[in-house]
């Protein structure tokens, strides 16, 4: 087989589109993604602490560091969770909600930290059963010198 001239420059544009896509992936610096723990482990090193719940569905707690390692950017998973009365004969909708909310403070080892959420708007007044408000760590910032 004898190959053209344009056959032989789509030979090798191919030949060196591997040879580049092999060179780059054998040459890639691994990138770290976020390190996922386990709640026992996330327990170790944060604990949520003194949490209340207020009118309208506001939430009210400390945040204690526990580790030697200062932390950032600590993120609070919560959840408003409706039981009703009936849970044979629930209602038409379910009223339950959860929301993310990221601290701003850095909490330093051993630290506490105090922190307000409030729902906007509030949680609504409604008859036939009652939230059931938990927070917990979702993720934080872990800063290692």
């Amino acid at each position: 087989m004898v190959l053209t001239n344009s056959h032989r420059i789509d030979w090798l544009i191919g030949l060196t589109a591997l040879s580049l896509g092999v060179a780059l992936t054998l040459l890639a610096t691994v990138a770290h993604s976020q390190k996922v723990r386990s709640d026992e482990e996330v327990a170790r090193i944060l604990a949520i602490e003194q949490l209340s719940m207020q009118e309208g569905g506001a939430v009210r707690g400390q945040v204690h560091n526990k580790s030697n390692r200062a932390v950032r950017e600590v993120q609070l998973f919560i959840r408003y969770t409706w039981l009703w009365e009936d849970e044979r004969n629930p209602g038409k909708t379910d009223p339950g909600t959860s929301t993310y909310h990221t601290l701003k403070e850095t909490i330093q080892p051993g630290a506490r930290i105090n922190f307000t959420y409030k729902p906007s708007p509030p949680l609504p007044k409604i008859s036939g059963g009652r939230f059931d408000t938990s927070v917990t760590i979702a993720g934080f910032t872990e800063i290692i010198p």
